[in-house]
This record gives structure tokens, C-alpha cells and sequence, in this order.
């Protein structure tokens, strides 16, 4: 079964005042890993002792940014968080039309010729723009063609575009090129704040049975904003995950 980690940009705020806490919390939850967006001063090799300490893994991370980072910085960082896994994403120009997509496949083709050689792959994580229609179709498939070497932590919430895309189909498009995916939950509609996994509209079901079991690494929850306390919905979304089936953690 596949391990549960959890994004900490979801307790960004809590993680502001005790980020030791916070790493208690989710651990006391039984998360299998985590996946930091910021160490909160702490060095790499010190925040994964910590993390293994607590008997849970570094999943993936977001820190730093692979393609807004110098590649020194990418490579001892991960080399010290013990990934071999670089994670990028794009803002809404570099999607919006052709001319924009063959450079953020320029940029992701560079990139992946540089970590290679370093033994790190290139992931990049998605929003719903790349799922706005562009000649025709997703902007992400004209990136896929583009780019074949490309790895996907597919954030599952906004590959649904607010329900103008099917989540479990565009991820069975790319089930063998994605290791990761972003686990979230909510109405489906713009500016509304999301729920824990299973409260909401998503099909998460689907979903994960869209994935390649011989591919898939982790589950990765990620709640940007909740109208409920968040560590709540986490608690909430781990219990939902792990007690359907669909996820383990370290229990």
C-alpha cells in the first residue's frame, strides 16, 4: 500500500510559531512522511534527523524550488534531505500559448540534463492552469510531448480545473511518469477554501486506482486553505485515506 505523507505548506502558519510542534503533531497523527516547503531556519541534514527521529521519512521537496534555485543549491540540499528527486513548477505565463509552453519545456529539458549526470530526476508540480484548454487541449499535454523524460508529483485537486478536467484520467495519461500526488479535497469551485480528503467532491478513489502501483511513491496531503481549524483536516484527511485503503502511514 502506498505510505502518506503530508505537505507542510498545509500548517505554514502554525509552523511560523512551533515548526517543532508541528512536526510532533503530524507525526503523533501517524504520518509516514513528510514534505517541507521551508525548513523554518533549521539545515537540511538537521531537519531530516529530526523527521527520522520521529520515526517518519522526507517524502519529497518543495525546498528549493528547482527551477527558481541554483543548481549547486538543488543538488547538495537534496543531497543532504536524502531525495534524489527535484520538484519545479510554472506560473500561468508559462502556459499561456505555444510560444510560452516550448520555453517552460526548454527550461524543464535543461534542467533535467543537468541533474542527471547528479543522479536526480525532475518533477514538476501542477496548478489548474495547465489544464486550461491550448489548441485544443490541456496545456500540460502539449508539455508531456514536448518533454518525455518529465516526471509528475500530479497535484489531483487542480488537475480537475475546477471540474473542466477528469483528475483520474489525465493522471492515467502519465501513470508511469508520476511518483507523487498531491491529495486534496473540496468544492471544486475558484477562491472556495478546501476540506479534508473525502469531505468534498473529489473521486479520490479514482483517482489513486488511476495510478501505477509500480510507480506510485507516496500520497501527499495538501489542504492550501481550510474554513476549519487545518490540523484538524489533516487528522481528518489521514484518517480518511488510511481507513479506506488507500493509504498507510506508520502504524
Amino acid at each position: 500500500m502506498t505510505p502518506i505523507s503530508v505537505q507542510l505548506y498545509s500548517l505554514r502558519e502554525a509552523s511560523e510559531e512551533n515548526f517543532d510542534q508541528v512536526l510532533e503533531n503530524v507525526a503523533a497523527i501517524g504520518y509516514a512522511g513528510v514534505e517541507p516547503f521551508n525548513l523554518f531556519g533549521k539545515t537540511p541534514s538537521a531537519f531530516r534527523a529530526q523527521v527520522e527521529d520521529l520515526g517518519m521519512t522526507i517524502s519529497s521537496s518543495h525546498t528549493p524550488w528547482a527551477n527558481r534555485s541554483p543548481l549547486d543549491e538543488v543538488v547538495d540540499t537534496l543531497g543532504q534531505l536524502g531525495l534524489q528527486r527535484a520538484i519545479g513548477g510554472f506560473m500561468p505565463d508559462d502556459f499561456a500559448d505555444m510560444e510560452a509552453v516550448r520555453r517552460t519545456a526548454e527550461t524543464c529539458q535543461t534542467l533535467i540534463d543537468q541533474l542527471a549526470p547528479q543522479g536526480i530526476e525532475l518533477a514538476i508540480h501542477n496548478h489548474w492552469w495547465e489544464f486550461e484548454l491550448l489548441d485544443g487541449r490541456p496545456a500540460l499535454h502539449h508539455l508531456e510531448a514536448l518533454v518525455p523524460d518529465l516526471r509528475y508529483e500530479l497535484d489531483t485537486y487542480w488537475t480537475a480545473n475546477f471540474g473542466a478536467c477528469d483528475p483520474a484520467a489525465e493522471l492515467s495519461r502519465i501513470r508511469t511518469k508520476a511518483p507523487l500526488l498531491h491529495i486534496k479535497d473540496g468544492p471544486l469551485e475558484k477562491k472556495q477554501p478546501m476540506v479534508a480528503a473525502g469531505q468534498g467532491k473529489m473521486k479520490i478513489d479514482e483517482v489513486v486506482a488511476a495510478s501505477d502501483p509500480a510507480t506510485l511513491e507516496w500520497l501527499i496531503v495538501e489542504l492550501d486553505a481550510c474554513a476549519t481549524d487545518m490540523l484538524t483536516a489533516i487528522r481528518e484527511s489521514y484518517e480518511y485515506l488510511t481507513s479506506s485503503g488507500l493509504a498507510e502511514g506508520r502504524s
